[in-house]
């Protein structure tokens, strides 16, 4: 049985109606495998049964028996993934009671440090350059303590995010592996699935994007829905209101966020130039701007067809063997975290991890400029596939 589990794709595990692992799988004459609840077997006997996957007629009505292999596969792997989860959830609480205790050991030392530099104060009142000198040498101290614990803190949530992530991984590994080694086929097909399982929990986080045009350069054109954006090359008379880019070929996403997690795509196919991401609320509209966290900018972006760069401090060069045409944004609020995925093959392209959010942040896009028709592609925004 272990062995037979090497040789399953990933279609083969689930069921094709309801995209699960099976339950009670049930094999069809045509040898296609379904959960016995998603198949709708006619009453009658005399009624023909439709494959739902290959839609083959059989006549009369097949019985369908429960596929005895598949079911102790699965059953094998729920008793190992009920045990491997049970480990999982105590070592994340383990580790959310240590955060929690650093948290109160940092507020409690604040309690000190501001304890003693009052008694400092009230007690050497005469000493006045004593007691600044106190004062100085316990604030640093105690702001030594503060960013020694906030990046152990970041360290332990980000190997909190690291257990979820290996979860997932093992529940995958669990069902295709069992008790025996994969075979080299799926040691190659192991880390894409599990690419594609990373791209479709992200992807859960999915919102509704619309292009803000009141922040739109005048250069720019919308389409009616506020999903596509262009360089025309010619100025629009427009109002130039606080929130417009004026002298960058920008536009913001009309929603915003400041706490959870969202997630969008947006389609940069044909073109030669763009830039993708998000931006804080107060970013700079009305003069020449630098794209870099410490101006409030996370993004990619891609110019002269082929250099791909993320825009960090300082940028990083992105290595692509073939642009992507569709590009993903995930931003976690509370954990500091800004991914972009390369949509058609799920392959993460870049992180901003331990970043400090403290304003709005609102999806952020440049189509760039037209050059002469090379690059008239629009920006699209796509809903979720």
């Amino acid at each position: 049985m272990a062995a037979a589990a090497c040789l399953l794709t990933e279609d083969q595990f689930l069921c094709a109606i309801c995209l699960d692992v099976f339950t009670d799988p049930v094999s069809t004459p045509c040898g296609h495998n379904f959960c016995k609840n998603c198949i709708n077997e006619p009453a009658d006997a005399d009624v023909p049964f439709q494959c739902p996957l290959c839609m083959k007629m059989f006549y009369p009505k097949p019985e369908l028996q429960v596929n005895t292999l598949i079911s102790e596969m699965v059953e094998a792997f729920r008793q190992k993934l009920v045990k491997m989860e049970a480990e999982l959830q105590q070592t994340i609480e383990e580790m959310r009671l240590k955060i929690e205790e650093l948290k109160r050991s940092v507020e409690l030392g604040k309690e000190d440090a501001d304890r003693e530099m009052a008694d400092g104060v009230q007690v050497f009142a005469a000493l006045k350059e004593y007691v600044e000198k106190l004062t100085e040498a316990i604030g640093e101290k105690q702001r030594q303590t503060e960013l020694q614990a906030e990046g152990f803190i970041r360290k332990m949530e980000q190997d909190i995010r690291e257990l979820k992530k290996r979860k997932t991984e093992v529940e995958l590994l669990s069902v295709l592996q069992l008790e025996e080694p994969l075979s080299e086929e799926m040691k190659e097909k192991v880390p894409k699935m599990l690419a594609r399982f990373e791209l479709r929990r992200v992807q859960s986080y999915a919102v509704d994007v619309t292009f803000d045009p009141d922040t739109a350069n005048p250069y720019l054109v919308l389409s009616d829905d506020g999903k596509q954006v262009h360089d025309s090359d010619v100025r629009q008379k427009l109002p130039d209101n606080p929130e417009r880019f004026s002298y960058c070929i920008n536009v913001l996403g009309e929603q915003s966020f400041s706490s959870g997690r969202f997630y969008f795509e947006v389609q940069v196919k044909g073109k030669t130039e763009w830039t993708v991401g998000v931006a804080t609320e107060a970013t700079n509209r009305k003069a020449q701007i630098t794209l870099s966290p410490r101006d409030g900018f996370w993004t990619v972006r891609l110019r002269g067809g082929y250099e791909y760069k993320a825009k960090a401090d300082p940028d990083v060069a992105l290595s692509r063997r073939s642009g992507p045409e569709k590009v993903g944004v995930f931003v976690d609020y509370d954990e500091g975290l800004v991914s972009f995925y390369d949509v058609d093959t799920a392959a993460l392209i870049y992180s901003f991890t331990g970043c400090s959010f403290t304003q709005k942040l609102h999806p952020f896009f440049s189509p760039g400029l037209n050059d002469d028709g090379r690059n008239s592609a629009p920006l699209i925004i796509t809903p979720i596939d």
